[in-house]
C-alpha cells in the first residue's frame, strides 16, 4: 500500500457522466467526519450527456481547507474509464511520487509505458467487478475499494460505514450490499506496479 504522508492529500478523478464518479469523490469527503478530517469534493462538469469526460475533486485534512478550488497538482489521480487516456491527459500535474488508479484490463507495466508516469500505478477491472455484483458497468465503488488499496486517505472500514450510509437512503438494500461486495472485491484484487 502506498502511504502519501501529506495533509492535505487532493485526489482528481477522471471519468464520464453517468460513471459515478462525483458519487464516490463526495462518499470519499464525507468519509473525513468519521475520522475528525475536513473534507471538500468539488465535481467539474457542465451539461456534459452521459458519456462525457468529466472531473471531480477530494480534498481530506487534518486541518481546515481553505482552497475551493479544483486540484492542479494531485498526490492521486482516479481514472474511471481506460478509454480516456486517448483523449485526455490524466496524469498532468500528478506529482512524481504520487499515485495512479486505473479501471484497465491492463497490467500497472502496460499503462506505465503507454503514460510514461514514474510514479506508483494501480490497475484493477472495475467494470468486470461492477457488472459482476451489480449486474452492470458502474465502476465507481469498485475504483473506491481500488483506491483505498493505494492509499489509505480514511479507514477501510469507515468507506465502508459511509457507503452504506450513503446509498442506503437511494437504493435497495441488495443494491447497496453488491456495491459494498464490488468495494471489497477491487480492494483485493487491485495491482500494483
Amino acid at each position: 500500500m502506498a502511504q502519501l504522508k501529506r495533509d492535505p492529500i487532493g485526489i482528481r478523478w477522471h471519468g464520464r457522466g453517468g460513471q459515478g464518479a462525483v458519487t464516490a469523490s463526495k462518499i470519499l469527503a464525507e468519509t473525513g467526519r468519521f475520522e475528525d478530517k475536513y473534507f471538500l469534493g468539488l465535481p467539474d462538469y457542465g451539461a456534459e450527456r452521459a458519456g462525457a469526460a468529466m472531473r471531480s475533486f477530494t480534498t481530506v485534512s487534518t486541518k481546515p481547507i481553505r482552497a475551493l478550488c479544483e486540484i492542479a497538482e494531485p498526490d492521486a489521480v482516479v481514472v474511471l474509464d481506460s478509454t480516456l487516456l486517448d483523449e485526455v491527459n490524466v496524469v498532468a500535474g500528478l506529482k512524481e511520487d504520487g499515485v495512479l488508479v486505473i479501471n484497465t484490463t491492463e497490467s500497472p507495466a502496460n499503462i506505465r509505458s503507454k503514460l510514461g508516469y514514474k510514479g506508483k500505478i494501480y490497475a484493477v477491472d472495475a467494470t468486470s467487478i461492477s457488472i459482476e455484483n451489480l449486474g452492470k458497468s458502474i465502476p465507481n465503488i469498485p475504483m473506491l475499494g481500488a483506491l483505498a488499496r493505494a492509499v489509505e486517505v480514511v479507514s477501510k472500514e469507515n468507506l465502508v460505514k459511509m457507503i452504506r450510509e450513503s446509498l442506503s437512503s437511494k437504493f435497495k438494500e441488495a443494491v447497496v450490499v453488491g456495491n459494498v461486495k464490488a468495494f471489497e472485491k477491487a480492494y483485493e484484487t487491485v495491482q500494483a506496479g
